[in-house]
């Protein structure tokens, strides 16, 4: 069965120039975005239940800009007063870039890495191991902190939004030839809206080795994974599988 209907468990580009669009007009397929799953951030009163004082950490690590802005939503909501002599460590440059929404920025208290690892900040972080980080993070966090452990460095995660299931109305039709997905999440809200799904000829797609495992964790059947040599993408992913699928069919 070719595939006409794909749905990117995603929100949909701002960029008309998206590939997604390039592809759906290439193979003449109808590609729509649905989010499987949302993000909520904790509220005051639940983040307080942590017992967590914000006012006591002297250095913060962001790994996500959702991150950065629920910690700042917090902060606003119970009153706290960041000080100029916060530190804050991202572990990409552009996470780093994002904290101009909320601070100016200074490069002598904020400090980036390059490949989106924990690893790749140690060395900041043991230059400035004295310091006392929190490590803003969501429920599902799924980042190795096991190289903080072993190099001893003082941190506490504080979990301050969550991932929950983005789910169907009744009325919300789900007619398509082939799912792609991003996260374990995704997979999660997929079964917690659809108990009886059945895959028969559906085509799965992920994104990443443990979005793949929780594909197969699910006892469901991975028809498309990226990234790989060839397609380092999931649009690339994508177009590669669309083209021999086209030959098939």
């Amino acid at each position: 069965m070719k595939v006409k209907k794909v749905l990117v468990s995603q929100p949909k580009p701002s960029s008309e120039k998206s590939p997604y669009y390039e592809i759906a007009e290439k193979y003449g397929v109808q590609i729509e975005f649905r989010p499987f799953i949302k993000v909520e951030g904790l509220t005051a009163k639940e983040f307080r239940q942590s017992k967590i004082s914000i006012s006591e950490f002297t250095a913060i690590i962001f790994t996500a800009r959702t991150a950065i802005d629920h910690f700042f939503r917090l902060c606003e909501e119970m009153r706290v007063n960041i000080p100029d002599t916060m530190k804050y460590f991202c572990t990409t440059e552009s996470i780093a870039l994002y904290l101009q929404k909320y601070i100016v920025y200074r490069k002598r208290k904020i400090f980036h890495g390059n490949t989106g690892k924990l690893d790749d900040l140690l060395p900041f972080l043991l230059k400035h191991s004295k310091e006392k980080f929190l490590y803003a993070v969501s429920d599902v966090n799924k980042e190795d902190s096991n190289v903080l452990d072993k190099h001893n460095i003082n941190y506490t995660k504080a979990v301050m939004y969550r991932t929950v299931s983005n789910d169907f109305g009744p009325e919300e039709p789900f007619d398509y030839d082939m799912l792609l997905f991003f996260s374990p999440s995704g997979i999660a809200s997929l079964l917690k809206n659809f108990p009886e799904f059945k895959q028969d000829d559906i085509r799965i797609g992920c994104f990443g080795s443990t979005t793949a495992q929780a594909v197969r964790d699910a006892g469901l059947r991975l028809d498309m994974e990226a990234p790989s040599v060839k397609a380092p993408s999931m649009t690339a992913a994508l177009d590669l599988y669309l083209k021999e699928d086209a030959k098939k069919n």
